[in-house]
């Protein structure tokens, strides 16, 4: 009963304190040494509860001797006034001190006091909720088996077969409390796809446990029955859902809610017929219609071979004919040539990159979004970040000097936004997003330096999974490189954006994500990035061939396009058929022109480039 209204105390003291911790893992790590100290403040509880316990122990023991030994015979025992008056006395007073003992409430009200003194750092149940929704946003982005999640494994299907993603060097098995949990958050928000995955994983660990309830969990086999019953109903399985609610009626046979429910689902059935197997589905997305793209190269990692075996790609000692880098020049690698992506190999040092995580730490904020005229948080960006201002002499000062010799472009604010450090959470990701303002309205236009010309992306850190740089229309990944840097132009040169920059950040899967963004504006580039008059540039020449890829990437195609080699004016496009789905093929047709058969299970695509 002492473990029940600790939890239930604990519990509503997390429901009221701020704190947005799964936003960053940096703050997840500090959870560690916060509950560190609760360790040691629920040892003291425990010491004093045993050395309590001790003295009840005593107290029971020399009152049952008397019984057994001195109290045998009641009138000779009671003819001696010493032990009369010692039994009025127990009686009247040592017993009532003993029951009604302040002991066992003073040692939890101390343990009480000892965990408000840490709950400016504990977390919310905005933490919990937003812990549990990066799982399942892990679990959808990179095809992840619930089941191997529950087990400490990250596991997907392939042929048939469960295929290790990541063997972590640590991980931890869920219980049923904790796949509840989970659950739990999917339902209230009405997503029953996965409040079905997790919550009958909830159910079958709570099942293996058989009647054990343990004083710190929240949900039982009974809230999981329920729960699940009614998610099974949701998705069309009425059928299960009538099982499911038997099952909890045998447990708690008085619930009349359950009881109801039981009757709306047998008459449901007898009404529909013998019941048809659709299949747990995974909703669309409304607002992500290049999902099915983002999530391939997620998985991808950077491995998407097509893109990276084009010759015109390469890597070299890049000086930039600046004096200053002639001699140690930079190692440039070329990923992408439209859009035109490039990596910087070792552009920071292992004691830079520490040193800006921990300028950047005091300062770190959740991440906003632009929203109108203003920023927001948004459940698409999840992660920290700080803005770092810099004098010559200093690191951040050093690092635009080092990154305008590279560009040629002139990084100094307002010319150049200060450096924004950003530390991802659980699950961290940044859906598709252009970094260039797409509307006049944008907060990009207030340092009224004209838009984001480009970017310019530091890697602060390794990263084990998960976590690369997806651009979706261009169709490839490039996976995080520790101390490396990646640049590439927002901006055609007439001022235009290039749709190709479409990007995002992949969720971290394993690791703890940092990264530096230097946003480079127009204003201040005049002679560094020259200007064009051409208003039609970005639909000339080369933009040509990704407005097929990216029409493709719109239709859920992997899809790789360039010229062809044999006939001039035409575009060759290959494509995995694995990676468009049956009812996606048409719309890719739409999409892309007339599929045609072409070795190795690929597809090949000709078409003249006036119907493009």
């Amino acid at each position: 009963m002492k473990f029940c209204v600790l939890v239930c105390f604990l519990s509503g003291l997390l429901s009221v304190v701020g704190g947005e911790m799964y936003t960053s893992l940096l703050n997840v790590k500090q959870a560690i040494s916060v509950e560190r100290k609760l360790i040691d403040y629920l040892r003291t509880y425990i010491d004093h509860e045993l050395d309590r316990l001790e003295d009840i122990k005593r107290f029971y023991a020399k009152v049952s001797d008397l019984h057994t030994e001195l109290y045998k015979g009641p009138a000779v025992a009671m003819a001696n006034p010493l032990v009369a008056f010692t039994l009025i006395k127990r009686l009247h007073s040592e017993w009532l001190n003993v029951v009604y003992s302040n002991e066992a409430l003073e040692n939890l009200q101390a343990l009480r006091s000892s965990y408000e003194e840490e709950e400016a750092d504990l977390p919310n149940l905005e933490d919990l909720q937003g812990a549990a929704k990066g799982l399942m946003r892990l679990q959808d982005v990179y095809a992840l088996q619930v089941s191997s999640l529950v087990r400490g494994r990250f596991q997907r299907i392939t042929n048939g077969e469960s295929v290790d993603v990541y063997m972590p060097a640590v991980s931890v098995q869920l219980s049923g409390d904790d796949c509840f949990l989970v659950g739990k958050v999917a339902y209230e928000e009405e997503d029953y796809y996965h409040s079905v995955q997790w919550l009958e994983e909830s159910v079958h660990l709570f099942r293996g446990a058989g009647e054990e309830w343990s004083p710190e969990n929240e949900g039982t086999l009974e809230d999981a029955l329920d729960h699940l019953a009614f998610s099974h109903f949701k998705t069309g399985n009425v059928s299960y859902a009538l099982s499911l609610s038997q099952e909890l009626l045998h447990h708690n046979p008085m619930n009349g809610r359950v009881l109801q429910n039981v009757k709306k689902y047998e008459k449901l059935l007898v009404a529909a017929g013998p019941p048809r197997g659709t299949g747990l589905r995974r909703p669309s997305s409304s607002y992500l219609r290049t999902r099915d793209t983002y999530e391939r190269l997620c998985r991808t990692q950077g491995s998407q071979r097509r893109h990276f075996a084009n010759p015109q790609l390469f890597c070299d000692y890049f000086t930039n004919n600046n004096p200053a880098l002639m001699l140690m020049p930079a190692r440039r690698e070329l990923v992408s040539l439209q859009p035109n992506v490039v990596l910087y190999h070792d552009f920071v040092t292992d004691a830079e990159a520490e040193d800006i995580k921990s300028l950047a730490q005091p300062g770190l904020r959740r991440s906003v979004v632009a929203a109108g005229e203003k920023q927001a948080t948004a459940e698409y960006r999840i992660s920290k970040s700080a803005w770092l201002k810099g004098s010559a002499q200093s690191i951040v000062g050093k690092l635009d000097q080092r990154i305008s010799l590279l560009t040629g472009l002139n990084v100094k604010h307002p010319y150049g936004e200060y450096l924004q450090v950003v530390n991802y959470g659980i699950g961290g990701h940044y859906e598709p997003h252009f970094d260039h303002a797409t509307s006049p309205s944008s907060p990009v236009f207030k340092l009224k330096t004209g838009n984001r010309v480009a970017t310019f992306m530091i890697y602060l850190s390794p990263v084990e999974a998960g976590g690369s740089t997806a651009f979706i229309y261009a169709n490839f990944s490039v996976p995080v490189v520790e101390k490396a840097a990646i640049f590439w132009w927002n901006l055609h040169r007439n001022g235009e954006g290039d749709d190709d920059t479409l990007h995002a950040g992949c969720p971290v899967l394993i690791g703890d994500k940092w990264v530096a963004n230097k946003w480079i504006h127009e204003y201040g580039q005049e002679f560094q990035h020259r200007c064009s008059l051409n208003p039609q540039e970005e639909k000339e020449g080369g933009s040509r061939k990704v407005d097929a890829q990216a029409r493709a990437a719109r239709a859920g195609a992997a899809c790789i396009c360039d010229w062809s080699p044999k006939a001039p004016g035409i575009l060759e496009c290959t494509a995995d058929t694995a990676a468009v789905d049956m009812e996606e093929e048409e719309e890719a047709e739409e999409e892309c022109g007339i599929w045609q058969p072409a070795p190795k299970g690929e597809m090949l695509f000709l078409a003249k480039l006036k119907e493009f």
